[in-house]
């Protein structure tokens, strides 16, 4: 529903969504090229390295990819095939770098339900598949951010969308963008415990040093995605009985407001939420 409503600017009606979910579902598979690509690639690389490149390789084995005059209605099919096929790469890459052969390809499920499948090789709970497509449905919700201004940069020269993605996948990678939320995972892992989370934040105030997931360019006040995402990250660790990160999130976020009169970020409890999930931390951007 949301990926028809920012393609159509309306929600679809019940006929509209399962031809719309059919097309989606129908596009999940790669070229095979990708594929042996995706499986001899650095196996230490990092997947948005990876993602960005298999995005761009995909260009070369499609015919609807074309520079010169844009054709709208070639531009919406690769954009909605993108939707499908990136969850696949960054699956299929984590897969293979751990040896492991991808599962089959399956229509049956949702877009959240079938990129935990392809990363953990079995079927999601319901509270898991409906977390994660949360999640996304959150992070669908910005304007002109980095990413989105790279890729309209690079299509404004009549590029083909193949290279407005890679461009986007790129400005996403910088730790500034999409790589904030993997930073507050390291962040509190190099805390460790919630009673050091104190000294640890006055220390990075004092050296004046950045805290990863505080603050925002456009939001001012609280990040309205922020709370959403935090009441998540709570029921997911009391569902796994693991409330340390959490704990100490809603610590470094309370020590933030009042020092500095700064808010959590999605990023902040995105992270959270990941981890929960048991999604490898360099697989949170892609």
């Amino acid at each position: 529903e949301i990926i028809f409503l920012l393609h159509h600017n309306r929600l679809p009606n019940a006929t509209e969504l399962a031809a719309f979910e059919k097309g989606l579902r129908s596009d999940r598979n790669l070229p095979a090229q990708v594929i042996d690509f995706l499986k001899n690639a650095p196996k230490d690389a990092s997947p948005m390295d990876v993602l960005r490149t298999a995005v761009s390789m995909l260009g070369l084995y499609d015919h609807r990819a074309k520079i010169g005059e844009p054709d709208m209605e070639a531009n919406a099919a690769i954009a909605l095939s993108l939707c499908s096929q990136a969850a696949t790469i960054v699956a299929a890459y984590h897969r293979f770098r751990n040896g492991l052969e991808l599962p089959p390809i399956r229509e049956d499920l949702t877009e959240a339900q079938h990129f935990l499948y392809l990363i953990n090789g079995e079927v999601p709970t319901d509270m898991a598949a409906r977390i994660l497509d949360v999640a996304l449905i959150l992070h669908a919700d910005h304007g002109m951010n980095a990413s989105t201004f790279s890729a309209r940069v690079t299509v404004a020269t009549l590029s083909d969308m193949y290279s407005g993605i890679t461009a986007a996948i790129g400005t996403l990678k910088g730790p500034l963008h999409g790589g904030a939320n993997e930073g507050v995972i390291h962040m509190l892992q190099e805390i460790g415990e919630l009673e050091k989370v104190d000294a640890w934040v006055e220390g990075k105030l004092a050296r004046k040093e950045k805290i990863m997931g505080i603050g925002h360019r456009v939001y001012k006040v609280l990040d309205p995605r922020a709370p959403h995402l935090r009441k998540l990250a709570v029921q997911l660790t009391e569902e796994l009985g693991e409330p340390k990160w959490i704990k100490m999130s809603e610590r470094i976020a309370e020590i933030m407001r009042d020092k500095k009169g700064l808010e959590a970020n999605v990023d902040f409890y995105s992270a959270t939420v990941y981890y929960s999930l048991g999604i490898p931390t360099d697989l949170f951007t892609p």
